[in-house]
């Protein structure tokens, strides 16, 4: 008799911490009873407690949980691995259930909450094969707190089962008296049950609980069938155990974690939006996540055959090649190749590549442009206006609202730019800029805005020549309407659906483009982004650019990246409670909810005299977690690449901090750049702007000083002559260190040489 198993996810994510060697025997496990589950060498036999779980020897030492979930028409048995533990740490109270939420299986292990609580609610676990005396050290010994007062006083059992928390554990969670104890007791606990009790722990009601952890994740079933296995197993998240399950494991958690979808997300990524959707939250609240997730289901929805692709962007080109290789996890090779992935600018350049009829302007960073515009200033003698501000005026209003001629400067609304400006103001201002795209245009340069707004005006006009081509198709009229609507360059729109991530950084331009790549119809544009990360000074109201998200935006409000003493530290960077920040659109964003149901160790906060004594720490620190990643408890070496970062203000600084850590250090850096990763190094390095959207096991952000973090005089002076400027400008620097800072997985540790950064909370 043959079985077909499946591998619970919970247990896929103990294995990938357990010895190679277990690895190794637990896949001759699989195959030994795939073949016969009934195998005298299995010793396959039910528990005393839950009769559906059984247990199986993978080797002397450990053991297989399983779950019978039932047998098909041909006979062949269905079973669910749900934990391979060490014998001595299998009990006959093991159980599973079915959550009256989810409907899904659930594994409950009583062992991980704790000695200590166990005994104050008399509860004895029994070891399945006793080993003479049963010692209290191995249970698990919790830190019972002093105090009398249960941490969830106002909430009943009710309300418990009512969130979906299991039933093993909802006395247990009324009689703890502290988060601390709460995290021991949750550790190893069924998803929803921990998210619900972490979630009411940090002080969120029942109703936030119920609206933003509950609601999302629950599914219609019968309620009252409680021990339909097979039934349940087809609404759990489970690993088929074949030839690839190998492969997987030996990945390691990290990389499987960068793409883990949770459950109160997975909603988000199968609805059918009547328009523009977009999703919010702060970091590590799987924004991208979803995104990709998005595009996966997307993928898997499209008709066979040739047709419109689905596009994947954001603003930055190393975030992109990220991108790529997530997905390429998630799809299948075919799926992949309709999924076109490239970063905003790279697509302008597309369009107009396509659409050009002479010769091409090489485009140039703002940085220089920037050096033009003094050129100019410097000839044209004193002017009240910087260079900066003019470039900005031109870049975010001018261009951002595509401005053809003075009357329409004039009459421009300059939302968020600071003070307002009289007629004769925007007169000379306008007569500079002037003056400065003909000297552009004569030198054959353009910027990136000027690229994207060309772009943005051209597939506007594109589109409108598909509508008309449909309208007078529809009417049964063949004739074109321009020369050259008939020709298959209009036949239809680039894509058939657009998901963008990092949304809040486009500028204008780019999403006029977007909006008009795509169809207006259901699911056409996914949107992830939050606006306390805008590390560029692109502010857009998407209603302005023809894309309304209204009654279809969501926001994820718990991290599953940034643990919560990270976390707590880290979010006054951005003084949510003092600066206000817009939501893409008339309202505004928060960060209310915002919390982790991750526990870690404390970030480090360290200051040093010089920087050669900050970098000499910096590389002890490197070393130390080396080790820890590397160091398997086999003895085995695993590979650190790609887990451990250094963060830093500027290119200056990261040259620095590449030839210490190489030089004198020994330690292989791999240097962050618009195209990735350069170089094979185990420690990435890069500068602030170049770590949006990555994340890393453990992060070092170097250099956190005042004078850097802000930059010396960027800012202040607009403190006086233009307050709004001032506020914009802090705002921008306080993201750009919250990005930075909320990249840390498990460790972080920020240092400073000098006087640290006025925006660090310390």
């Amino acid at each position: 008799m043959t079985a077909r198993l499946s591998l619970y996810q919970k247990a896929e994510q103990e294995l990938y911490k357990l010895d190679r060697t277990v690895k190794a025997k637990f896949y001759d496990f699989c195959h030994l009873f795939r073949d016969n589950p009934d195998h005298p060498g299995l010793d396959l036999k039910p528990l005393k407690g839950d009769k559906r779980v059984f247990r199986a020897k993978v080797d002397q030492s450990y053991r297989a949980l399983l779950a019978k979930t039932g047998i098909d028409a041909d006979g062949q048995e269905s079973w669910l691995v749900i934990a391979v533990r060490h014998r001595r740490h299998v009990y006959e109270e093991l159980s599973v259930a079915i959550n009256r939420i989810t409907g899904e299986i659930e594994f409950v292990d009583l062992a991980v909450v704790g000695g200590s609580i166990l005994q104050r609610a008399g509860i004895t676990l029994t070891p399945t094969e006793p080993e003479g005396e049963v010692h209290t050290e191995s249970v698990p010994s919790l830190q019972v707190s002093t105090k009398s007062v249960p941490l969830l006083a106002d909430v009943t059992a009710a309300d418990l089962r009512a969130l979906g928390v299991n039933d093993q554990l909802i006395d247990l969670a009324l009689t703890v008296t502290d988060s601390d104890e709460l995290y021991q007791l949750v550790d190893g606990a069924p998803l929803l049950s921990k998210d619900v009790l972490i979630g009411l722990g940090a002080g969120m009601s029942i109703a936030e609980v119920r609206k933003e952890i509950t609601a999302p994740v629950e599914i219609e079933f019968d309620k009252d069938d409680t021990e339909n296995l097979a039934a349940a197993l087809s609404r759990t998240t489970v690993t088929t155990v074949d030839k690839d399950i190998k492969s997987v494991l030996e990945e390691g958690d990290f990389r499987a974690w960068k793409v883990f979808l949770h459950p109160t997300q997975a909603k988000l990524i199968s609805r059918n939006y009547n328009g523009p959707a977009r999703v919010s939250g702060g970091p590590g609240t799987g924004k991208t996540i979803v995104a990709l997730h998005r595009v996966k289901h997307l993928a898997e929805q499209l008709p066979p055959g040739p047709g419109m692709p689905i596009l994947l962007t954001t603003f930055t080109k190393n975030l992109t090649t990220d991108l790529r290789a997530r997905l390429a996890s998630l799809l299948e090779p075919d799926l992949l190749a309709r999924v076109e992935i490239t970063h905003i600018d790279q697509l302008a350049a597309r369009v107009l590549s396509e659409n050009a009829t002479g010769s091409s302007r090489q485009r140039i960073y703002d940085t220089v442009a920037l050096d033009h515009l003094r050129n100019l200033l410097a000839e044209t003698g004193p002017s009240r206006w910087s260079p900066t501000f003019l470039l900005e005026e031109w870049d975010q209003v001018i261009l951002g609202q595509s401005l053809s001629n003075r009357r329409g400067y004039f009459e421009a609304r300059r939302a968020g730019r600071g003070r307002s400006l009289t007629r004769p103001e925007r007169h000379q201002i306008w007569t500079l800029l002037e003056q400065f795209t003909a000297r552009l245009e004569k030198d054959g340069l353009e910027t990136w805005g000027q690229a994207a707004e060309r772009a943005a005006r051209l597939e506007m006009e594109r589109a409108r020549k598909i509508e008309e081509r449909r309208t007078h198709s529809a009417a049964g009229d063949r004739r074109s309407v321009d020369d050259d609507s008939s020709s298959v360059q209009y036949a239809d729109y680039r894509y058939r659906h657009v998901v963008v991530d990092e949304a809040q950084d486009l500028r204008a331009a780019h999403w006029k483009m977007l909006r008009a790549m795509v169809p207006q119809t259901s699911s056409d544009l996914f949107i992830a982004g939050d606006t306390h990360q805008r590390i560029y000074d692109h502010q857009v109201t998407l209603s302005t650019v023809g894309i309304s998200i209204r009654g279809r935006s969501s926001r994820l409000t718990l991290s599953y990246r940034t643990t919560r003493e990270i976390l707590a530290r880290v979010v006054g960077i951005v003084a949510p409670e003092q600066i206000s920040y817009d939501n893409l659109d008339d309202g505004t964003d928060t960060l209310d909810g915002y919390r982790s149901v991750l526990h870690g160790s404390a970030p480090e906060f360290v200051g040093f005299d010089s920087l050669d004594d900050e970098l000499a720490e910096l590389a002890g620190a490197l070393r130390r977690w080396r080790e820890e990643i590397s160091n398997a408890s086999d003895g085995t070496r695993l590979d650190p690449r790609g887990t451990m970062a250094v963060c830093v203000p500027d290119r200056d600084t990261a040259a620095k901090v590449v030839h210490y850590l190489s030089a004198k250090a020994g330690i292989t850096c791999a240097e962050l750049t618009k195209d990735g990763p350069k170089g094979d190094g185990e420690v990435h390095v890069g500068t602030m702007h170049r770590f949006k959207g990555l994340e890393y096991q453990k992060l070092a952000i170097v250099a956190a000083r005042d004078g850097l973090i802000p930059r010396a005089g960027l800012i202040e002076s607009y403190r006086k002559e233009d307050p709004q400027r001032y506020a914009r400008e802090e705002r921008k620097a306080r993201s750009l260190l919250f990005v930075a800072a909320t990249r840390a997985r498990d460790t972080l540790r920020i240092s400073w040489h000098g006087k640290p950064s006025p925006y660090l909370p310390v």
